[in-house]
C-alpha cells in the first residue's frame, strides 16, 4: 500500500490481492472444513478450518493495515525497518477478541486493571478472571484514574477510550508509557473510535481490540471481533486462543466484513458529522441532561480526544428526566430505531438502564447517528423530544 494513501483509499483497497485479468477484485468467500494435505503439513498454509481461511487471511490483512502505525507503512515500502509488522487475528464476535487477550495474557497471581465504566460484559470477565486467580483493579476512564493502580503485579491494562456508554476518554499514550515502565502489557478497545478514528498501536498500546459488529461492518448483519498487535509471540498466543476455544469467524462473516470495509471512511464520516449535529441540537433542550460527545469543543473529553482522535464517533450519550420520558422520546422517533448496538448506518438508540449493570440514571439514552440526512435526523429527534415533553 502507497504510505502517502489517505485513510479512504486506504479502507478501499486494503487486503485486496492483486490484481488478475478477469479475477473479481475481492474473491467471494472460502467455504472449507480441510483442504487438500499432501505430505508433511508443517509450513501448509491451510491444513483445517479451524485453524486459517483464505477468507480470514484476506480480512485479517486489511484490519492489520487499518490498524497500523504510519510507521508500519512505509517498513512495508522499503524504507528503514522499525517494530514489527501489525499481525491481525479476526474472531467470532468482538466478545471473543477481548476474552483471548485477557486469557492469553494473563496468569493467575497476576493483576490487571480495567476501566470501571467500560463495556458492561466486562464486569463477567471480571468474575472469569477472579475464579482463576487473578486480581482484578478498576478504576474509571476520566482523568486517567488508572494510572494509580499500575505497579509490577500488573501483566495487563485494559483501557476504552472512548468509554461506551459514558464516552469518557483517557490519554492513551500516557497511560501505555506509564505502564511499560511497570513491564504491563496495554490493550485498547477500540470498538467505538474505529481505525479510521484512532490507531492505538500508534498511541503506545500492545493491542488494539475491536468488535466488528459494530462501526467497522456498519450494517447491522455480523457478528465480528478481531485483535491487532505488532509482537508475533504475543499474535500467536491469541491466534492459539482462537484455535483451542474454537472462537473463529465464518468465512460468510469474514467477507461481508472485508465487503464493508470499502465504505467505512465514507459511513464514520457521515455518522460523526451527524453525532456532532444531534450533540448540538440536545444540549440546547432543557429538560436533556449530561450531553456527551469528544466532538464538542467544552466536552470534558475533547482537549484529550483531539490530540489522539482523527474523528470521534457516531456515539452520543445524554439524560432525559427519568426512564418514563427516556421511553416516550425513543417510541416518538421515526429514523432512530430502538437497538443495543451502534455504528449502523441506520441511527438507534436506546435506554441502557434497561440492562442494568451501567452506572447510569434511568433516563439515560445512548444514541448512535446514522447515515441518514443530517437535517432529517435532526428534526425527527428535535419532534421526539417535544412529544416526549408534553
Amino acid at each position: 500500500m502507497n504510505t502517502s494513501d489517505r485513510d479512504g483509499t486506504r479502507a478501499v483497497r486494503a487486503g485486496l490481492p492483486p490484481e488478475e485479468p478477469y479475477a473479481p477484485p475481492l474473491p467471494g468467500p472460502v467455504f472449507a472444513a480441510h483442504y487438500h494435505l499432501p505430505g508433511d503439513p508443517a509450513g501448509a498454509p491451510y491444513a483445517y478450518g479451524r485453524d486459517a481461511n483464505p477468507t480470514w487471511t484476506r480480512l485479517e490483512a486489511a484490519l492489520a493495515e487499518l490498524e497500523s502505525p504510519a510507521g508500519d507503512l512505509a517498513e512495508e515500502a522499503g524504507d528503514e525497518p522499525g517494530e514489527e509488522p501489525a499481525e491481525a487475528v479476526a474472531f467470532a464476535s468482538g466478545m471473543g477478541a477481548i476474552s483471548a487477550v485477557l486469557f492469553s495474557q494473563v496468569r493467575p497471581g497476576d493483576a490487571v486493571v480495567l476501566p470501571s465504566d467500560g463495556y458492561n460484559l466486562l464486569s463477567s470477565l471480571r468474575r472469569r478472571l477472579e475464579g482463576f486467580g487473578v486480581e482484578v483493579r478498576t478504576a474509571p476512564t476520566a482523568a486517567d484514574a488508572q494510572l494509580a493502580l499500575l505497579d509490577e503485579r500488573v501483566a495487563l491494562l485494559w483501557i476504552e477510550s472512548p468509554s461506551n456508554p459514558g464516552l469518557d476518554v483517557c490519554d492513551i499514550r500516557r497511560l501505555a508509557g506509564a505502564a511499560h515502565e511497570h513491564g504491563t502489557l496495554v490493550a485498547v478497545d477500540n470498538t467505538l473510535a474505529t481505525p479510521l478514528g484512532q490507531r492505538p498501536l500508534e498511541l503506545g498500546a500492545d493491542f488494539a481490540v475491536a468488535s466488528g459488529t459494530k462501526a467497522l461492518t456498519g450494517h447491522g448483519d455480523v457478528l465480528l471481533g478481531y485483535v491487532v498487535c505488532r509482537n508475533a509471540e504475543s499474535a500467536a498466543s491469541v491466534r492459539d486462543w482462537r484455535k483451542t476455544v474454537g472462537a473463529i469467524p465464518g468465512p460468510m462473516e469474514a467477507w461481508l466484513a472485508h465487503r464493508s470495509l470499502a465504505t467505512l471512511e465514507l459511513r464514520t464520516r457521515s455518522q460523526a458529522a451527524n453525532a456532532l449535529a444531534l450533540a448540538e441540537e440536545l444540549r440546547a433542550r432543557p429538560e436533556v441532561s449530561g450531553v456527551r460527545h469528544p466532538g464538542l469543543p467544552d466536552d470534558p473529553g475533547h482537549e484529550v480526544a483531539a490530540r489522539q482522535m482523527r474523528r470521534y464517533g457516531c456515539v452520543v450519550s445524554f439524560a432525559l428526566p427519568d426512564r418514563e420520558h427516556a421511553e416516550r422520546f425513543l417510541a416518538g422517533c421515526r429514523l432512530v430505531g430502538q437497538a443495543t448496538s451502534f455504528g449502523g448506518v441506520r441511527s438507534t438508540a436506546e435506554r441502557r438502564g434497561r440492562w442494568g449493570g451501567d452506572a447510569v440514571p434511568e433516563g439515560f439514552v445512548r444514541l448512535s447517528a446514522g447515515v441518514e440526512d443530517t437535517a432529517d435526523l435532526v428534526a425527527d429527534v428535535r419532534q421526539a423530544l417535544d412529544a416526549a415533553a408534553r
